[in-house]
């Protein structure tokens, strides 16, 4: 039997007092909860679980998106840019962390991978794909639909410097998602929260029959899964 420290026990049996073992409570309860439970000596973070019925094994079910937070991540994001010339110096004018073309794809050849999102000019992929086997598993790899591979270098870089962060559904049709931190007010939690769950609901395939949203789950870092309704989450979320 796996041991538990006290004070997920605690944090758990708080959980379960709530009633969001059973049916679930609403996103804000949640919320409110999972703040009250992120009791670590850090900032922990705050996330969403939410399981799809996708297959994404099939490629007209993959979901997969990105969705700007109306109150960022909390966390400094590291943003490399793959560009020549005047969009290098865009790049960094824009507070890109690194930027260049050549020299960068020899430093992460050799095993450095010290930032957080990559960007890159269309002009430049081709110099870039020799990374897809470094990038692609840390899901680093520049992308057209994530809006990671841009002439629009300044915009993006201030977007994902200002809180824009991607999703992706997981194997198993679930997408986690860190919507902030639990230094966050409960009402900027919620606003987050709402938009990543907006932005999830927007991607529906048009492939995907039946229940598509069949559970959402919000969470400290060291805390325990607190289930919110998902009837409650469709009926507040506007798309």
């Amino acid at each position: 039997m796996a041991h538990t420290g006290k004070r997920y026990g605690k944090a758990a049996a708080a959980v379960k007092q709530a009633g969001a073992g059973n049916g679930g409570l609403t996103l804000a309860q949640a919320i409110e909860l999972a703040k009250a439970n992120a009791t670590a000596k850090f900032n922990e973070s705050i996330d969403l679980a939410i399981r799809l019925g996708v297959d994404p094994k099939h490629a007209d079910q993959m979901v997969r998106g990105t969705v700007v937070l109306p109150h960022g991540t909390g966390r400094q994001v590291r943003v490399l840019v793959f560009a020549k010339g005047e969009k290098e110096r865009e790049a960094r004018e824009a507070g890109a962390d690194y930027a260049g073309a050549e020299d960068l794809v020899e430093r992460i050849q050799g095993g450095w991978v010290d930032f957080d999102r990559a960007i890159a000019t269309p002009d430049v992929m081709g110099l870039v794909g020799r990374l897809g086997k470094i990038l692609g598993p840390r899901g680093l790899m520049p992308n057209p639909k994530t809006g990671t591979v841009t002439f629009e270098i300044a915009r993006a870089v201030r977007e994902f410097k200002g809180g824009k962060i991607e999703f992706r559904v997981e194997k198993a049709g679930i997408v986690h998602v860190p919507f902030g931190k639990a230094a966050f007010s409960a009402e900027q939690l919620s606003e987050n929260a709402t938009a990543v769950l907006e932005a999830i609901l927007r991607a529906k395939p048009v492939s995907s029959k039946g229940r598509y949203l069949q559970g959402v789950t919000v969470s400290s870092t060291m805390g325990p899964g607190i289930r919110v309704d998902p009837n409650a989450v469709q009926t507040m979320v506007k798309v």
